[in-house]
């Protein structure tokens, strides 16, 4: 600091600090009438949104549901299908198959 001596710090500081002091004024917040406002406004933006994602979700949750069911529904008459092609090739296509998923029966031979 010898170049100008305590006078260039003095002189530094008070620029410093009057360009803190009007950076701060434009940036300021908002007053508290105006900040609550706006604090109303974001929360109710926030909750269209999630009542808006949510009513996504259902939709998309209940294809799955119905996806699943017709899966299911195509597992199940292929499975009753394989069952009487079995009977059907061991002769046995009279014989009432058990009740309920149970082992599969052995070829007889």
């Amino acid at each position: 600091m010898e170049k100008g001596g305590p006078s260039n710090l003095v002189i530094g500081l008070g620029v410093g600090l009057g360009t803190g002091v009007f950076i701060g004024m434009l940036l300021a917040p908002k007053a508290g009438r105006e900040t609550r406002r706006l604090i109303r406004h974001s929360a109710a933006e926030g909750e269209e949104y999630l009542e808006q994602r949510g009513a996504e979700l259902r939709d998309a949750l209940k294809d799955a549901i119905k996806a699943v069911s017709r899966q299911r529904d195509s597992l199940t008459a292929a499975l009753e299908a394989g069952k009487q092609a079995y009977r059907t090739a061991t002769g046995k296509a009279n014989a009432e198959p058990p009740p309920g998923p149970g082992p599969a029966p052995e070829p007889e031979g």
